[in-house]
């Protein structure tokens, strides 16, 4: 499982002074807080999108991104990534192919992201809400997978346990071990970043699932189908949108998951035993 950070990274956390009250007493303490810079992400030198991130596992953040916007095909799209701090922020500046690029210039959009923003910066009504692709259907887990997967989550959350401040997406094979997570102050910015790591690493979608830190969106939910991801599970509830759009999908989808158990809101069938409906 990856660290914090990586060569190309800035500092993920800074170091800050704070005064703690409680129980009526006030004492000074030490604290460590997550960083937050824009991150801007320009293809064959032109400024795509600024999204506020978290500072770590960029080359995972820009083929995740890329991938889950619909701006290349694959990986074999993005030539190079070059990780370039500035006064401003960071810039990542990737070289894609042409074929890719001219793609990219049809479709262009400027976004100017907060935290995470999936929707920011969308041109009309109609580009807002992307289709979501069909998922295959090879996967199959039990319940108890699940539960071991979230009760794993907070010793494999090395950012969160210091600061408190960020979202996790954890890929988490079928007997229910973690074996890759990405934290990230943006949900989203989090699940791009572990898109990324599973994609330089070739891993076979059918052989886990993936645990977000968050509720489950219709970003999330298409992000995960870009690229074939079955099962989705989030720790908070989900929309009605990504609901509707999980189910159109295929994509099983589940929340509120705890220790003890967590709800299935489309396509049960992957949770092996299935219950019955």
């Amino acid at each position: 499982m990856s660290g914090v950070s990586t060569a190309d990274d800035l500092p993920a956390l800074m170091a800050v002074s704070a005064w703690r009250i409680e129980g009526g007493r006030v004492s000074a303490k030490a604290d460590a807080v997550v960083e937050e810079v824009p991150v801007a992400l320009v293809y064959n030198g032109i400024s795509h999108a600024v999204m506020l991130a978290t500072p770590t596992d960029l080359d995972d953040f820009a083929l995740g991104f890329s991938l889950t916007e619909g701006l290349i095909a694959g990986p074999s799209d993005l030539l190079d990534v070059d990780v370039v701090p500035t006064e401003l922020g960071i810039e990542l500046q990737l070289s894609v192919t042409a074929s890719s690029f001219q793609g990219f210039k049809a479709t262009r959009r400027q976004l100017s992201g907060r935290t995470g923003c999936g929707l920011c910066g969308r041109e009309s009504l109609a580009r807002a809400i992307l289709d979501v692709a069909p998922v295959p259907r090879r996967l199959g887990v039990s319940p108890g997978a699940l539960e071991r997967a979230i009760a794993g989550l907070p010793d494999a959350q090395l950012l969160h346990r210091q600061s408190g401040g960020v979202h996790a997406a954890a890929w988490v094979g079928r007997d229910g071990d973690i074996q890759l997570l990405r934290e990230d102050v943006g949900r989203h910015n989090a699940l791009d970043k572990l898109i990324g790591a599973i994609t330089q690493r070739r891993i076979d979608t059918a052989s886990g699932f993936v645990v977000i830190t968050s509720r489950a969106s219709h970003e999330l939910v298409h992000k995960a189908a870009c690229v074939g991801i079955e099962l989705l599970a989030a720790v908070s509830a989900p929309t009605a949108l990504a609901v509707r759009n999980a189910g159109a999908a295929g994509l099983t989808l589940a929340g509120w998951l705890r220790k003890d158990g967590f709800s299935i809101y489309t396509h049960p069938e992957r949770i092996v035993p299935a219950p019955d409906i």
